[in-house]
């Protein structure tokens, strides 16, 4: 191209990276045949450098972005559209048109900056929403970095996001590596304010010496860092900085964090020193960890937050494992962060076997004590390996075996354990023998995938090394698994593990700990940072001992997001066998959304959950749409005014480290994400608690949008006290059944439904001032006290039975109240409305609702409502319009007696006897037969109708 296009070899160097993105998009034509491409159609070429040039280059003539679009853009396109049309061949045509469209969709260029530097390497930044051949999915934004020694890529979910930087071995389809391990992300960053994001580099050097290695890959490492905040905005004390000589195509960028991942976790501090010398303002929150970040492997976070899950898993089973033994087979051995941290959280562990990419520890009887002390020893010992094992504490038939060997003994107490014969086995054949072992749990605490689905080929998977260790979900035989690690799994091979009543959730809920913690270090150091410019922190240091002393507190607040995100999706699985629907509509109103892909994401249609044994979705794929309905609440929140009052205000305070709030609450309100942590917090507490079908199904039923919902929700959650409740029930794991405390949790959860329903349907005033939040809260609290009163002696007396029975399972005696009367407290919103309209005191109106709701009979006739079999979405939707105007007509007939009868309620069904007389037969028809359909309530509810006056 040199001498048919002027061009300089550098300027020619552009060609060339675009073609190696195009290759990494997965180009169907090969890095020749697109060079040849150009060399035979070099007036193009020229053309298209030019189009580059005229988009990016820095220039005080085209500063005026109207000028360069009018005098050089434009102009060129037109040219090129022309010369395009000359193009003969087709194939040539098309790898054209996709450069031009590849320059077309990218927003930012260092180009210009670095092409007469001697280090000379160049990035760009792309809008892949503009990308026509790009696969899905589809990242918001994407930064490819080339040069002569190095390609990377780094890809972004969403404006504020963070993910981990992997040096990648497949120098071919680095991108595809990394675009499937940003999806993972993104639902694992469900639970934290960043989106996910992930990036990845290869290196074109290579040497076999491990320190020369090693300076390469972070040589190349920094290179990605310099190329990513060349295009990165800067933040100020006042406002938000473009980098000098960037010609931009978006809108303001300036969030950009990156954290550790395969060959990079020992680099953190490298990236952070990159960040310094920009003067980012991140500092060095720019990547979590390093020297004065929380070390993963100390606080053990990511292993600690899968146990939550594991313990959840026994708990339902009603198995305590940090009381009671249990087996367990690992993928890891005891140096690893995951593994080694997870085989020391229980002194009940007995781990029969383990495998890591050297060796294969086989112990048939441990004993638990005796082996903790061990594996303790072994992680504590520095890059130790199972070779490492006393052999001596080793149980009868046991021992340790190098994968390199070709025949491994098995003896009769293994084979025993694992099913087979005893003799001599390949180390393949074990290891999938002892994946498939009849085990308690299997805690995958390594890096690989080793189950999939019997419908799947190895190829699918993508793990070549370990295709021949790989078992199928369906000869998973271990009561639970824990995946501390990514990806050792299949989501198909959970679906159908758990099809065969096996419990797991998914990597990105178990594991999501570390990444959680991660996003508290970079906020607390972005809190630090900016304190130092308030003068409130002297400097570094003291800003770093705030950061050790809140660590622990950091751990706790992780370890109850992992705690609630499990619970929800036990919640959720419960609601799931009663009402599948509200489920498979939410999966459809995200993938309408454009959010979430259906297939993509593994999640079946209506008629395939329907045409399943049980007919409900499972807990994987509950995992998936717990994280989705997150996302889009997120996405809801961050693009709307956040409501303005103190329950929304208080979850920024709720988020930090009590250490900071009795120190610095007053700069808090200043921190620079302040509305996305407020909005995750939301997010999280919301789903978490009411379930992930929560906000779309109320949105739906009462027409309002999930951040009105959202608000309602909180204020009536605060108003409850409903943090008191459920801590207390929380207490009660391992002494009180999990069937019983989801009970209580789910029932609170239906009154918080009804409140936020009649709320939002009515056009009720959700309060909002502190004024309107105490007096409902003094109205709910008399309301409370008069119940014994003006309930019927049988509705009373069921009330203080469940009282009772609660504080015998260990309620303090007010909770165990509290609970008791949740049911009751259902009319409590309605009748604080009649309040505020009627001049009428709330005991008095009441007693009306009582008197009317036992004159009709109300709880006969939404137990006959009950036993109508839904059909599908339309009977679904018909009962919840019969409940909405059967709950009206309850209120409005109370209004009325109210209004006319306010002394002597009984004279309103006196004069109206005929109409009684009618109801009742109806009533007594309907109650003596099971209804096949919702007709009778239909001809029952005009029946109610007639007694409601103008």
């Amino acid at each position: 191209l040199l001498l048919p296009t002027g061009l300089s070899w550098r300027e020619i160097d552009v060609f060339r990276g675009y073609r190696n993105y195009y290759f990494q998009l997965g180009s169907r034509f090969s890095k020749k045949r697109v060079a040849d491409t150009l060399v035979n159609n070099a007036k193009v070429a020229h053309l298209l450098y030019r189009y580059f040039e005229g988009r990016f280059k820095p220039s005080p003539e085209w500063a005026d972005p109207m000028t360069r679009e009018l005098e050089v853009l434009s102009p060129i396109r037109q040219e090129l559209v022309k010369a395009l049309e000359d193009v003969s061949d087709p194939n040539e045509d098309r790898i054209l048109r996709t450069l031009f469209n590849l320059i077309d969709s990218t927003i930012r260029t260092n180009f210009f900056l670095r092409y007469r530097e001697k280090d000379y390497f160049f990035s760009i930044k792309v809008s892949s929403l503009g990308v026509i051949d790009m696969p899905s999915p589809r990242p918001l934004y994407e930064v490819y970095v080339h040069s002569a020694k190095m390609e990377g890529v780094h890809l972004r979910g969403g404006k504020v996001a963070r993910g981990g930087i992997r040096w990648s071995d497949r120098p071919d389809d680095f991108r595809t590596e990394v675009l499937g391990l940003v999806k993972a992300q993104m639902t694992k960053n469900a639970v934290i304010v960043p989106e996910g994001s992930k990036g990845g580099f290869v290196t074109k050097e290579f040497s076999p010496d491990r320190e020369q290695m090693g300076e390469i890959v972070k040589q190349a490492y920094t290179t990605l860092m310099r190329g990513l905040l060349d295009l990165t905005d800067n933040r100020s004390v006042d406002d938000i900085v473009r980098p000098q000589g960037i010609i931009a195509y978006d809108d303001q960028d300036p969030y950009l964090v990156v954290a550790a991942d395969k060959g990079t976790a020992h680099l953190s501090d490298t990236a952070n020193a990159v960040s310094n010398s920009y003067d980012f303002w991140l500092g060095d929150a720019f990547a979590s960890g390093g020297s004065h970040g929380y070390d993963h492997k100390k606080l053990g976070i990511t292993a600690r937050g899968a146990w939550e899950s594991v313990k959840r898993h026994f708990r339902e089973m009603g198995h305590d494992v940090q009381n009671e033994p249990f087996t367990v087979v690992g993928v890891g051995d005891m140096s690893g962060d995951v593994f080694g941290n997870g085989m020391l959280l229980s002194r009940q562990i007995r781990l029969i076997a383990a495998f890591d990419h050297r060796h294969i520890f086989l112990d048939p009887d441990p004993d638990p004590e005796t082996s903790y002390q061990e594996r303790e020893r072994l992680f504590k010992l520095p890059r130790s390996s199972w070779a490492d094992y006393n052999p001596e504490l080793i149980s009868a038939g046991g021992g340790i075996y190098s994968r390199q060997l070709k025949d491994i003994p098995i003896s009769p107490e293994i084979a025993h354990l694992i099913g087979t014969r005893p003799g001599t086995i390949d180390a393949p054949g074990l290891i999938k023998l002892l994946l498939a072992a009849p085990v308690d749990l299997l805690w995958n605490g390594g890096i690989g995938t080793y189950v999939k689905a019997s419908t799947q080929s190895n190829e699918e998977v993508g793990d070549r090394a370990n295709d021949s260790l790989r078992i199928n979900g369906n000869e998973l035989r271990a009561k639970v698994v824990g995946e501390g690690g990514n990806l050792g799994l299949t989501q198909l091979g959970r679906v159908e593990y758990a099809l065969a009543n096996g419990r797991l959730n998914t990597d990105a809920i178990d594991n999501s700990g570390g990444v959680d913690s991660s996003d508290h270090e970079v906020n607390l150091k972005i809190l630090l940072r900016q304190l130092r410019h308030e003068g409130r922190v002297k400097d570094l240091e003291e800003g770093y001992e705030l950061l050790e002393e809140m660590e622990e507190t950091v751990c706790q607040d992780v370890l109850a997001n992992n705690y609630a995100q499990t619970q929800a999706i036990s919640l959720d699985e419960i609601r799931c066998r009663h009402d599948v629907e509200p489920f498979l509509d939410l999966t459809d109103r995200l993938s309408r959304a454009g959010l979430l892909d259906r297939r993509g994401e593994y999640l079946p249609n209506r008629k395939d959950v329907l045409s399943r044994q049980p007919g409900r979705l499972l807990r994987p794929e509950l995992s998936v749409l717990l994280a989705y309905s997150k996302m889009f609440l997120f996405k809801a929140l961050n693009d709307a005014e956040l409501p303005d009052n103190r329950v929304i205000r208080d979850l920024l305070f709720d988020y930090f480290p009590q250490q900071a709030i009795d120190r610095y609450s007053e700069s808090l309100p200043g921190h620079p994400l302040a509305k996305e942590i407020i909005a995750t917090m939301m997010t999280n507490r919301i789903v978490d608690q009411a379930g992930s079908a929560f906000l779309n199904t109320t949105s739906r039923l009462t027409g309002r949008p999930q951040v009105e919902v959202a608000n309602a929700y909180l204020v009536f959650d605060c108003l409850l006290g409903g943090r008191e409740l459920r801590q207390a029930v929380y207490q009660l794991d391992n002494r009180m059944p999990t069937e019983r405390q989801y009970a209580l949790l789910r029932k609170l959860e239906d009154l918080l439904a009804s409140f936020c329903t009649y709320a939002l349907s009515n056009c009720t005033h959700v309060p909002s001032g502190e004024e309107d939040l105490e007096r409902i809260a003094q109205q709910l609290n008399d309301y409370g006290k008069i119940l014994p009163e003006i309930l019927p002696a049988a509705v009373w007396g069921a009330c203080e039975a469940r009282k009772s029975h609660l504080e015998e399972a260990g309620l303090e005696p007010d909770i165990a109240y509290r609970y008791a009367v949740l049911d009751c407290l259902v009319d409590f919103l309605p009748l604080v409305c009649m309040v505020e309209t009627s001049g009428y005191d709330l005991d008095q109106l009441a007693r009306i609702k009582v008197l009317v709701e036992e004159k009709f009979n109300f709880s006969s006739v939404f137990g006959q409502l009950n036993k109508v079999v839904i059909g599908d979405s339309w009977d679904r939707r018909a009962r919840e319009s019969l409940v909405s105007a059967l709950h009206g007509i309850d209120v409005r007939i109370v209004r009325q007696v109210a209004r006319d009868y306010a002394d002597a309620p009984d004279a309103f069904f006196i004069k109206s006897a005929q109409k009684m007389r009618n109801y009742t037969l109806l009533l007594q028809s309907l109650t003596n037969e099971t209804p096949r359909n919702f007709h009778p309530f239909s001809v029952l509810l005009q029946a109610l109708e007639s007694f409601l006056t103008g």
